[in-house]
């Protein structure tokens, strides 16, 4: 058994949140749209703000089926401009849909135009309002993954109630969130994933070590990348370090 030292592994960073495609060149160009990014290239889209990671459009592998376990939560800071955003997104190729939300909740839900669920936000949300445009990545998930990213990323907690938990990068960007039970079940593997890698200094298989200490398992090897799952089976992938 590997005995491993989390206080001195040297922690992977988020890299990039990765969204499979059935056409990721059309896909990378409505997000770059819509959230006004760069696009470094086709397919990569580079944040204006403190977001931190990199959007990439990858090939899917297969078909969507049912909801994604993450999505966008957006912000807006008035009801115009929640008006204007959601009307710029179905300019752009996206759709409303209904997902049993309630009138009274006041966010939109749209879903861009390969069926992946975003949220509009009301303005005035507390729990958003120190968050750019994309608030959060909300995830369906249980409390032990919001720990697990919390140490694996080590970022701080910043809510941790009735099994909610969410974290932030010290140096701003989105909240990442998970909702507690109960947790929708998988259907097949997550259209969406991150991609981590240890520093241009660390040690690619003692980071793969640490995040397994921590409930991760690993799933293969391909090339430059280790797919592995996180405690509640959402693939991601650890890159060379970098």
């Amino acid at each position: 058994m590997t005995v491993v030292d989390t206080r001195t592994a040297r922690t992977v960073r988020l890299l990039a949140l990765c969204f499979g495609a059935n056409d990721p060149v059309r896909l990378a160009r409505f997000w770059a749209d819509f959230l006004g990014w760069e696009q470094a290239d086709d397919v990569t889209l580079i944040p204006h703000d403190d977001t931190g990671f990199q959007i990439r459009f990858i090939p899917a592998e297969a078909p969507k089926v049912g909801p994604n376990q993450v999505h966008f939560d957006l912000t807006s800071t008035s009801l115009e401009d929640q008006r204007s955003r959601v009307e710029r997104a179905v300019e752009l190729g996206a759709q409303h849909i209904d997902i049993g939300q309630r009138p009274e909740e006041g966010h939109v839900v749209l879903a861009d135009p390969e069926g992946n669920e975003f949220c509009v936000i009301e303005p005035g949300n507390r729990f958003l309002a120190e968050c750019g445009l994309i608030g959060a990545l909300a995830g369906d998930g249980t409390q032990a993954v919001g720990y697990f990213w919390a140490k694996a990323l080590d970022w701080p907690l910043v809510w941790d109630q009735e099994e909610e938990t969410a974290i932030r990068s010290p140096h701003g960007g989105p909240k990442l969130t998970w909702g507690g039970p109960p947790v929708l079940a998988k259907t097949g593997k997550n259209r969406l994933h991150f991609d981590l890698a240890p520093p241009a200094d660390g040690d690619l298989e003692a980071e793969i070590d640490r995040l397994v200490f921590l409930g991760a398992k690993r799933l293969d090897t391909t090339g430059d990348r280790v797919a592995m799952a996180d405690p509640d089976g959402n693939e991601f992938c650890v890159l060379t370090p970098r």
